[in-house]
């Protein structure tokens, strides 16, 4: 925890003057979207409301906003807690991301289209690999995916899938082989890519909707087991 905590008060600057339980929130999610509160870990106040200069009431209002969101529990008489995804709530998800990449893909109108940012998280992925980066090669994926919802070109699902890309995450905390589960879809982010470079949205859509399926098959069953051992 101390690691955790030396790492948000890094953040505190962040805050400014006109620190908000908005901006708490934002800090949060994006730690435990990068592991440092990994699933189960409780979140004490007091360290972290001192780490980030917080008072207890905005705080708790950060916590209520991520409570919402999914990322948090908070259990009676035990305190607030990373949430541990169930099997359902993985299916869920990857329902959700199908239901909105594939339509986001879908209406994309007539090329050419703004690729940038999905060709960077590709040049992010192939470099995490060469590292040997499991890890950030996970992240680069979110990005390439977050990308995609970007074009878009709407505040609405883009907020609607930072949440839900940061609930995924949660299950990417629980696999004990992040090689296996990441490595293969670098290469289907560039197939997607290329298709869109093409001009064609008809099979990048296909990829991507076979994409998704073959991954929520690939994370249910890694998870599956995973939650199965700690029982």
């Amino acid at each position: 925890m101390a690691e955790q905590l030396t790492g948000l008060a890094d953040d505190r600057a962040l805050l400014g003057r006109t620190s908000t339980a908005e901006r708490v929130s934002d800090i949060l999610r994006s730690r435990i979207a990068e592991g440092y509160f990994p699933p189960g870990t409780r979140l004490s106040e007091d360290s972290i409301g001192g780490a980030l200069g917080v008072s207890r009431n905005t705080l708790r209002e950060a916590f209520r906003l991520l409570t919402h969101e999914r990322l948090l529990v908070h259990e009676l008489n035990r305190g607030v807690f990373v949430r541990v995804l169930a099997v359902e709530d993985v299916e869920d998800i990857y329902r959700t991301r199908r239901l909105v990449e594939c339509a986001v893909v879908q209406g994309l109108g007539e090329p050419p289209y703004a690729l940038d940012g999905l060709a960077a998280a590709v040049a992010e992925g192939r470099r995490a690999a060469r590292e040997g980066d499991w890890k950030e090669l996970g992240t680069a994926n979110i990005h390439f995916h977050r990308e995609l919802v970007a074009l878009a070109g709407s505040d609405r699902t883009d907020e609607l899938m930072r949440s839900v890309f940061a609930e995924l995450r949660l299950a990417f905390h629980v696999v004990d082989d992040p090689r296996r589960l990441h490595e293969p879809y670098l290469t289907r982010n560039q197939q997607i890519l290329q298709a869109l470079q093409a001009g064609d949205r008809a099979e990048a859509e296909k990829l991507l909707a076979v994409y998704l399926d073959d991954s929520l098959e690939r994370v249910v069953e890694v998870y599956r087991r995973r939650v199965g051992e700690d029982a």
